[in-house]
């Protein structure tokens, strides 16, 4: 298995994690997918790259569920904030869509998970590549990304 850049950078901060990988299907992960891995769907967490008044901020909200997007506007000190274009991810993060990973972005942009993370024993995220997920301890994930916890869902 070759390293992702989120992968080096949970080595670096010596933080536990597992890699599962899957079958990457037109554009999503399969639902075949949720219920091998042996997660909850409130456990796989997606990854969010927004447009907001005052730059860039990323997102993590449970995979089945749905932003809201003046939630998270207010939470993030935000008069407004807009998903990005799918064109602008790569160039923006360094990652492409749906292997989009909170973790190694080109930049470090403010992170805010939904807050309900904070009660799982462990989460999976993107590695940063289609078809693979790291799974690890929501509070390692939040603090290797300086992130929040705030009420982001619909």
């Amino acid at each position: 298995m070759k390293k992702t850049n989120a992968l080096r950078i949970l080595d670096q901060l010596k933080i536990n994690y597992q890699v599962k990988e899957y079958e990457y299907e037109d554009n999503h992960v399969s639902k075949d997918h949720i219920l091998h891995s042996g997660l909850q769907p409130q456990q796989i967490y997606k990854t969010i790259v927004l447009k907001a008044t005052h730059g860039y901020i990323v997102c993590c909200i449970p995979v089945l569920e749905e932003i809201d997007l003046k939630k998270l506007a207010k939470a993030s000190g935000n008069k407004s904030v807009e998903m990005l274009h799918q064109k602008d991810l790569l160039p923006l993060t360094g990652y492409m869509r749906g292997g989009c990973s909170p973790i190694g972005m080109k930049k470090k942009f403010p992170t805010y998970f939904q807050n309900d993370i904070l009660q799982l024993d462990e989460v999976a995220v993107s590695a940063g590549k289609r078809g693979m997920q790291v799974v690890l301890k929501p509070q390692d994930l939040i603090d290797c990304v300086d992130g929040q916890c705030v009420d982001v869902i619909r």
